[in-house]
């Protein structure tokens, strides 16, 4: 988002075939043993548990004893701890410390990501704009091994006519879309890169000046592209109006709620719950973009109602922050924040199977036998206290470690 966007040819772009094996680990094959497994935020918890991952996938899953673990295997005690799927982050930002991703030493990336995102138990995250030759560089190291880190989605962006953010240097070229045809062919444009999906930003904050919002049928146009490719349309509103842009123009997610507002109405939460509309809250975005602590409490107050409204509606919400452009890289304070309207069970959920099933990723998003090896490994319950979710002890991407709390990938 504060980078620059520039359109280049798609066969440079196109992402590097998925490869599990990463250069710091040595085994295909891993145990987690003797830790709590919930295997879906809905389903009871096993106790003792082993879960042995083999070749990316999870080969079995049950209590010890009823588990055959092969003994060449490298197995990590998780005794006293909770083993849960892989967390999604919806969405993020790779701007600051990322520039040069393409000729970065590893060791300098594996450290910003651990600080940024691995640290934190994200094993899938949504790029929604930065620099995309950079994310895609910074995509393809991943895939090879180089770095450990996350699988990197993206997503493109597209801004109003004058629709400069305040926020963003007065220089920077922004992808400005003045009219349908405009918006159709940079979205086809971003498909051809190979892409995952599109954001557009239905209203700007512009400071002191009124919001720009963009118009019903440029979204449209846009949102048209995206799913004729079956990929997915984000939307970042700045009030009402650009979020009933977006629901009329068939946006499938937000990407933030409207605290400025205070509160979604009637006919919105309506709209969001027929078309099957998601709700990112990223609440802790509001406490970095404002100083005056009485407004901080505000937009963080009708945030929250914001979102529990939706939720109490049956909406689907996916757990996202914004880091990247916000530096707050804990995610204590989103959890807490949500749990002023979600029991800890929705909190999992946001981060595992609801996007997991949202962004159709069938093979994510539970500990189950012939799932992804997308796990987390928890120091502490979160049922006895939402926080808890951010005191990770492993993070695990298709069988590899990417993050340990011991200072080193095992």
């Amino acid at each position: 988002m504060k980078l620059r966007f520039k359109f280049v040819m798609a066969i440079a772009l196109l992402p590097l075939p998925f490869i599990t094996a990463a250069r710091a680990l040595g085994s295909q094959d891993l145990v987690l043993q003797g830790g709590r497994i919930y295997p879906s935020p809905s389903a009871n918890p096993i106790d003792n548990a082993v879960v042995l991952m083999q070749n990316g996938r999870i080969a079995a899953v049950g209590k010890r004893g009823q588990v055959a673990v092969p003994k060449s295997v490298q197995v990590i005690d998780c005794t006293g701890k909770v083993i849960v799927a892989g967390f999604w982050n919806s969405h993020v930002h790779f701007e600051t410390g990322w520039q040069d991703a393409p000729l970065a030493p590893s060791d300098q990336l594996k450290t910003h990501m651990e600080e940024m995102l691995t640290r934190w138990g994200f094993t899938t995250v949504w790029d929604l704009g930065s620099d995309t030759n950079n994310t895609l560089a910074l995509r393809r190291r991943i895939e090879a091994g180089e770095v450990p880190g996350p699988q990197i989605l993206m997503a493109g962006d597209i801004f109003p006519q004058n629709g400069h953010p305040i926020y963003l240097p007065a220089e920077m070229q922004l992808p400005e879309a003045a009219s349908p045809q405009q918006a159709e062919k940079m979205a086809q444009d971003y498909m051809k890169m190979g892409l995952d999906g599109m954001k557009l930003f239905t209203g700007v904050f512009m400071g002191d000046k009124p919001v720009v919002n963009m118009d019903t049928d440029i979204v449209k146009a846009a949102s048209d592209v995206a799913h004729a490719e079956d990929k997915p349309i984000f939307a970042h509103p700045q009030n009402r109006t650009g979020v009933d842009h977006a629901l009329a123009g068939g946006v499938d997610i937000l990407a933030h709620t409207i605290p400025n507002e205070g509160s979604f109405t009637t006919d919105e939460l309506s709209r969001m719950k027929q078309q099957h509309t998601a709700l990112i809250p990223t609440l802790t975005l509001w406490t970095t973009v404002v100083s005056d602590p009485e407004v901080v409490d505000k937009l963080v107050r009708s945030g929250v109602e914001e979102l529990k409204a939706y939720f109490s509606e049956g909406g689907t919400i996916l757990f996202g922050t914004d880091v990247g452009f916000q530096s707050k890289y804990d995610t204590s304070q989103e959890y807490e924040f949500m749990g002023r309207a979600m029991g800890w069970r929705d909190i999992l959920a946001s981060l595992t199977t609801n996007p997991s099933t949202f962004f159709k990723e069938p093979a994510k998003g539970k500990v189950e036998k012939g799932m992804s090896a997308d796990l987390v490994v928890l120091d502490a319950a979160p049922s006895n206290n939402v926080l808890n979710f951010a005191k990770v002890a492993y993070s695990i991407r298709a069988g590899k470690v990417i993050y340990s709390e011991q200072g080193k990938l095992r």
